[in-house]
């Protein structure tokens, strides 16, 4: 059993959490399999989208700080979180988007496959992919997000990195991650998990030294977490991290799965996430996203977070294709 399956999820930072919901689950069509908080700052929601399960390999997470300055894309960060679609869909999300005011840019040819840039209500670049790949995710489909099954989005495809030199990071990928080069076109070197089954695999790295680094706020990305299977794997990739050189953080509980976070050599934060226990440890698959979430040691709070954190109409579970609202 591989160490590192893949990605497990992105998670970037937002303005108005209502923007976000209705640019994730109303155009692109992805379930909000949890309304939470972060728990390192309960005032602040933590959304978090994906396929009907919210599998690993799906889920973009949000922290929405709508007081927070706007970010600026630069090395040292994740530039761009890419979505596998089919390939016959490229002209229907094209006409999605622009219908509905959205910037987008291409389609162009990447290695084999075809690109169109995306981005979202706050400025964060996006990109659907489409490959032949995507024939293998039919699973990773939210049936009732409103759009067709032969278009929708199968999870993730990889992320970008963008880094003044690729070496000291290409390593980190390769020697603790269990990364592979697979190619190169001209600044952009591609790395895959080999042999790996569970899709979302692949993680671009971008040498551009002239570049400005970048900063966080709104518009881009927080952190990438990749995937292992259990808790005994992780154990043994935080020991292989720290002996690398790196600093890691104790294992912590983030009810949904167990994390380690280390920023890798060009500054990015990395995080270790476990697969289980997922998004049903604490709903059913049924009523994932249609209520706010919190772990038993804020469930004494529960008031007053409810009366600080902004008012949302979420989207609820339908056996109808599209989502309903409710009456807030």
């Amino acid at each position: 059993m591989p160490d590192i399956l893949g990605i497990h999820h992105v998670t970037a930072i937002s303005g108005h959490p209502q923007r976000n919901v209705n640019f994730y689950n109303s155009l692109l069509g992805l379930r909000l399999v949890k309304l939470t908080v972060n728990f390192d700052d309960p005032t602040t929601y933590h959304l978090y989208f994906g396929d009907e399960l919210g599998r690993p390999g799906t889920i973009l997470t949000f922290f929405p700080w709508s007081d927070a300055p706007k970010g600026h894309r630069g090395t040292g960060q994740v530039v761009t979180t890419s979505f596998l679609i089919p390939k016959n869909s490229m002209d229907y999300w094209k006409n999605r988007l622009k219908n509905n005011d959205i910037i987008v840019k291409g389609p162009f040819n990447r290695f084999d496959e075809q690109v169109l840039t995306v981005y979202d209500s706050d400025g964060l670049e996006l990109e659907l992919v489409a490959h032949s790949s995507a024939e293998d995710r039919d699973l990773n489909v939210w049936n009732d997000g409103g759009v067709p099954f032969e278009y929708a989005v199968r999870g993730f495809y990889s992320v970008t990195l963008s880094e003044e030199g690729f070496e000291r990071t290409a390593g980190i990928l390769e020697e603790e991650l269990g990364f592979s080069l697979t190619g190169q076109e001209k600044s952009r070197f591609r790395y895959k998990i080999k042999n790996s089954e569970a899709g979302a695999s692949i993680v671009d790295v971008l040498c551009l030294p002239y570049t400005p680094s970048g900063y966080i706020g709104i518009g881009t990305v927080h952190h990438v977490a990749f995937r292992t299977p259990t808790d005994e794997k992780q154990k043994v990739l935080r020991n292989s991290i720290i002996k690398a050189g790196l600093n890691a953080t104790p294992i912590i509980d983030r009810t949904y799965f167990h994390s380690v976070y280390f920023r890798e050599p060009g500054g990015i934060l990395f995080e270790i996430a476990t697969d289980p226990p997922g998004f049903t440890t604490d709903q059913k698959p049924s009523e994932l996203g249609t209520r706010l979430m919190l772990p038993e040691w804020l469930e004494s709070e529960r008031n007053n977070l409810e009366k600080i954190l902004p008012k949302l109409s979420l989207p609820y579970p339908s056996t109808q294709s599209g989502v309903r609202k409710n009456n807030e």
